[in-house]
């Protein structure tokens, strides 16, 4: 009876995998990696939670990326800002690379 108790504790990863469709796929592969990288009962009922609201709405995508990324390691910091573009004009760069190929040639 004491080992029914401790298996009722411990929450089932849920297969709800569906790989016909790709967005849920995805979200259902981010939260296996959170569910593998968290040990707590706590956060891996609140990760059922997530994935099976999920599974019943499909408007719920940005939410829920929104509310799964406390429980995910493998997120690299996003930089927003000022990226610098650097351009350059055809002519120019045919410039260029006809001077860069003839130097090629003749070395």
């Amino acid at each position: 009876m004491a080992e029914n108790i401790s298996e009722n504790k411990a929450p089932p990863k849920l297969d709800l995998d569906r790989p016909q469709d790709f967005k849920f796929h995805i979200a259902y592969e981010v939260y296996s990696r959170a569910w593998e990288d968290n040990t707590s009962e706590s956060v891996r009922v609140r990760l059922n939670e997530l994935i099976s609201s999920l599974a019943n709405d499909e408007n719920y995508y940005s939410s829920f990326y929104a509310q799964i990324k406390d429980y995910r390691r493998d997120l690299s910091p996003f930089r927003s800002g000022n990226t610098r573009i650097e351009t350059q004009r055809k002519r120019a760069w045919q410039k260029n690379e006809t001077r860069d190929s003839r130097n090629r040639r003749y070395k």
